[in-house]
Protein backbone atom coordinates (compact mmCIF):
# COMPACT_ATOMS: atom_id res chain seq x y z
CA UNK A 1 0.00 0.00 0.00
CA UNK A 2 1.18 3.52 -0.69
CA UNK A 3 1.52 6.29 1.83
CA UNK A 4 -1.54 8.22 2.93
CA UNK A 5 -1.96 11.18 5.24
CA UNK A 6 -3.32 8.82 7.90
CA UNK A 7 -0.10 6.79 8.09
CA UNK A 8 2.65 9.35 7.50
CA UNK A 9 3.71 12.58 9.14
CA UNK A 10 3.05 15.56 6.86
CA UNK A 11 6.29 16.86 5.36
CA UNK A 12 7.62 20.28 6.28
CA UNK A 13 7.47 22.93 3.57
CA UNK A 14 11.24 22.56 3.11
CA UNK A 15 10.95 18.78 2.73
CA UNK A 16 8.07 19.14 0.29
CA UNK A 17 10.04 21.56 -1.89
CA UNK A 18 13.27 19.56 -1.80
CA UNK A 19 11.66 16.15 -2.48
CA UNK A 20 9.21 17.29 -5.17
CA UNK A 21 9.88 15.76 -8.58
CA UNK A 22 7.94 15.77 -11.84
CA UNK A 23 6.63 12.20 -11.89
CA UNK A 24 5.26 10.48 -14.98
CA UNK A 25 4.66 6.93 -13.67
CA UNK A 26 2.34 6.35 -10.74
CA UNK A 27 1.39 3.50 -8.40
CA UNK A 28 -1.80 1.98 -9.82
CA UNK A 29 -4.20 2.46 -6.92
CA UNK A 30 -7.00 5.00 -6.42
CA UNK A 31 -6.36 8.24 -4.59
CA UNK A 32 -7.36 8.37 -0.95
CA UNK A 33 -10.36 10.71 -1.25
CA UNK A 34 -9.79 12.30 2.15
CA UNK A 35 -6.22 13.15 1.18
CA UNK A 36 -7.41 14.52 -2.16
CA UNK A 37 -9.93 16.79 -0.45
CA UNK A 38 -7.27 17.99 2.02
CA UNK A 39 -4.80 18.76 -0.78
CA UNK A 40 -7.45 20.87 -2.53
CA UNK A 41 -8.33 22.60 0.75
CA UNK A 42 -4.69 23.51 1.37
CA UNK A 43 -4.27 24.76 -2.20
CA UNK A 44 -7.38 26.93 -1.80
CA UNK A 45 -5.61 28.79 1.04
CA UNK A 46 -3.25 30.37 -1.52
CA UNK A 47 -3.41 34.18 -1.47
CA UNK A 48 -5.15 36.16 -4.18
CA UNK A 49 -5.21 39.93 -4.74
CA UNK A 50 -8.23 41.45 -2.98
CA UNK A 51 -9.18 37.89 -1.96
CA UNK A 52 -10.87 37.52 -5.34
CA UNK A 53 -10.32 33.70 -5.35
CA UNK A 54 -10.93 33.02 -9.06
CA UNK A 55 -9.24 29.60 -9.08
CA UNK A 56 -11.37 26.53 -9.79
CA UNK A 57 -10.55 22.82 -9.95
CA UNK A 58 -11.84 19.85 -11.90
CA UNK A 59 -10.71 16.47 -10.53
CA UNK A 60 -10.77 13.72 -13.15
CA UNK A 61 -10.62 10.14 -11.87
CA UNK A 62 -12.81 8.41 -14.46
CA UNK A 63 -10.56 6.23 -16.66
CA UNK A 64 -12.38 6.92 -19.95
CA UNK A 65 -12.27 10.68 -19.36
CA UNK A 66 -8.58 10.54 -18.35
CA UNK A 67 -7.85 8.75 -21.64
CA UNK A 68 -9.62 11.53 -23.58
CA UNK A 69 -7.75 14.13 -21.55
CA UNK A 70 -4.51 12.34 -22.45
CA UNK A 71 -5.39 12.63 -26.15
CA UNK A 72 -5.99 16.37 -25.66
CA UNK A 73 -2.55 16.50 -23.96
CA UNK A 74 -0.65 15.25 -27.02
CA UNK A 75 -0.86 11.66 -25.73
CA UNK A 76 1.39 12.25 -22.71
CA UNK A 77 1.00 8.97 -20.82
CA UNK A 78 1.14 10.40 -17.30
CA UNK A 79 -2.35 11.85 -17.76
CA UNK A 80 -3.85 8.38 -18.11
CA UNK A 81 -1.34 6.68 -15.79
CA UNK A 82 -2.04 8.83 -12.72
CA UNK A 83 -4.97 7.86 -10.49
CA UNK A 84 -6.28 11.43 -10.65
CA UNK A 85 -5.73 14.54 -12.74
CA UNK A 86 -6.46 17.99 -11.33
CA UNK A 87 -7.30 20.66 -13.90
CA UNK A 88 -6.64 24.13 -12.47
CA UNK A 89 -8.27 27.13 -14.08
CA UNK A 90 -9.39 30.69 -13.42
CA UNK A 91 -12.99 31.85 -13.86
CA UNK A 92 -13.25 35.61 -13.41
CA UNK A 93 -16.80 35.71 -14.75
CA UNK A 94 -17.90 33.37 -11.96
CA UNK A 95 -16.20 35.71 -9.50
CA UNK A 96 -17.96 38.77 -10.95
CA UNK A 97 -21.34 37.06 -10.64
CA UNK A 98 -20.72 36.20 -6.99
CA UNK A 99 -18.48 38.97 -5.65
CA UNK A 100 -20.10 39.05 -2.20
CA UNK A 101 -18.85 35.49 -1.52
CA UNK A 102 -15.27 36.75 -1.47
CA UNK A 103 -15.77 39.54 1.09
CA UNK A 104 -15.08 38.59 4.71
CA UNK A 105 -18.41 38.07 6.53
CA UNK A 106 -17.03 39.81 9.62
CA UNK A 107 -17.24 43.17 7.82
CA UNK A 108 -20.99 43.56 8.28
CA UNK A 109 -23.72 43.91 5.65
CA UNK A 110 -23.11 47.54 4.62
CA UNK A 111 -19.37 47.11 4.27
CA UNK A 112 -19.79 43.86 2.35
CA UNK A 113 -22.11 45.56 -0.14
CA UNK A 114 -19.78 48.56 -0.55
CA UNK A 115 -16.64 46.44 -0.91
CA UNK A 116 -18.30 44.07 -3.37
CA UNK A 117 -19.39 46.99 -5.54
CA UNK A 118 -15.88 48.44 -5.42
CA UNK A 119 -14.42 45.12 -6.55
CA UNK A 120 -16.92 44.92 -9.42
CA UNK A 121 -15.95 48.39 -10.58
CA UNK A 122 -12.29 47.30 -10.70
CA UNK A 123 -13.09 44.78 -13.41
CA UNK A 124 -16.23 45.76 -15.30
CA UNK A 125 -14.35 48.17 -17.58
CA UNK A 126 -11.92 45.43 -18.62
CA UNK A 127 -12.86 43.03 -21.36
CA UNK A 128 -13.22 39.30 -20.70
CA UNK A 129 -9.71 38.55 -21.99
CA UNK A 130 -8.08 41.19 -19.76
CA UNK A 131 -9.93 39.94 -16.70
CA UNK A 132 -9.00 36.42 -17.68
CA UNK A 133 -5.29 37.19 -17.76
CA UNK A 134 -5.46 38.92 -14.39
CA UNK A 135 -7.28 35.95 -12.88
CA UNK A 136 -4.78 33.53 -14.40
CA UNK A 137 -1.95 35.24 -12.50
CA UNK A 138 -3.84 34.42 -9.29
CA UNK A 139 -4.53 30.82 -10.35
CA UNK A 140 -0.83 30.28 -11.05
CA UNK A 141 -0.07 30.93 -7.38
CA UNK A 142 -2.64 28.30 -6.39
CA UNK A 143 -1.09 25.88 -8.89
CA UNK A 144 2.21 26.11 -7.01
CA UNK A 145 0.50 25.65 -3.64
CA UNK A 146 -1.24 22.56 -5.03
CA UNK A 147 2.06 20.85 -5.87
CA UNK A 148 3.48 21.50 -2.42
CA UNK A 149 0.26 20.46 -0.65
CA UNK A 150 0.35 17.18 -2.56
CA UNK A 151 3.99 16.52 -1.75
CA UNK A 152 3.42 17.46 1.87
CA UNK A 153 0.93 14.58 2.17
CA UNK A 154 3.20 12.09 0.41
CA UNK A 155 1.88 12.43 -3.15
CA UNK A 156 3.57 13.40 -6.39
CA UNK A 157 2.55 15.50 -9.35
CA UNK A 158 3.56 16.56 -12.82
CA UNK A 159 2.68 20.19 -13.69
CA UNK A 160 1.68 20.36 -17.36
CA UNK A 161 1.00 23.09 -19.90
CA UNK A 162 1.26 20.78 -22.92
CA UNK A 163 -2.40 20.38 -23.85
CA UNK A 164 -5.02 21.84 -26.19
CA UNK A 165 -7.11 24.27 -24.12
CA UNK A 166 -10.11 24.28 -26.46
CA UNK A 167 -10.33 20.48 -26.34
CA UNK A 168 -9.98 20.40 -22.56
CA UNK A 169 -12.75 23.00 -22.22
CA UNK A 170 -15.00 20.89 -24.42
CA UNK A 171 -14.22 17.63 -22.59
CA UNK A 172 -14.92 19.13 -19.17
CA UNK A 173 -17.87 21.31 -20.19
CA UNK A 174 -16.13 24.54 -19.23
CA UNK A 175 -17.06 27.96 -20.66
CA UNK A 176 -14.91 29.55 -23.33
CA UNK A 177 -13.67 32.39 -21.08
CA UNK A 178 -11.86 30.26 -18.49
CA UNK A 179 -8.05 30.38 -18.43
CA UNK A 180 -5.96 27.32 -17.54
CA UNK A 181 -3.10 27.46 -15.06
CA UNK A 182 -2.33 23.87 -16.04
CA UNK A 183 -3.27 20.26 -15.54
CA UNK A 184 -1.67 18.16 -12.84
CA UNK A 185 -1.57 14.36 -12.74
CA UNK A 186 -1.35 13.27 -9.09
CA UNK A 187 -0.66 10.03 -7.25
CA UNK A 188 2.17 8.15 -5.58
CA UNK A 189 5.41 7.81 -7.50
CA UNK A 190 6.32 4.54 -9.21
CA UNK A 191 9.64 6.09 -10.29
CA UNK A 192 12.03 8.51 -8.63
CA UNK A 193 12.05 11.16 -11.35
CA UNK A 194 15.00 13.30 -12.32
CA UNK A 195 17.08 15.04 -9.64
CA UNK A 196 16.89 18.82 -9.55
CA UNK A 197 19.16 20.81 -11.86
CA UNK A 198 18.65 24.47 -11.05
CA UNK A 199 20.53 27.75 -11.32
CA UNK A 200 22.32 28.93 -8.20
CA UNK A 201 20.84 31.78 -6.19
CA UNK A 202 23.75 33.96 -7.34
CA UNK A 203 22.97 33.26 -11.01
CA UNK A 204 19.36 34.43 -10.76
CA UNK A 205 19.44 37.12 -8.05
CA UNK A 206 20.58 40.72 -7.88
CA UNK A 207 21.03 41.92 -4.29
CA UNK A 208 20.71 45.71 -3.99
Amino acid sequence: MGMTATTTRPASVTEAIETRRSIRKYVQEPMNQGDLHEILRLASLAPTANNVQPTRFVVVQDKALKDKLMEASYNQQQVSNAPAVIVVYSDMEDFLGNVEETVHPGMGADQITARAEGLRQNFVNQDVAQRGQWGLAQANITFGFLMLAARGLGYDTNPMLGFQPEKVRELLGLPEHVQFAGIMPIGQRAEEGFPHHRHSVERITKFM
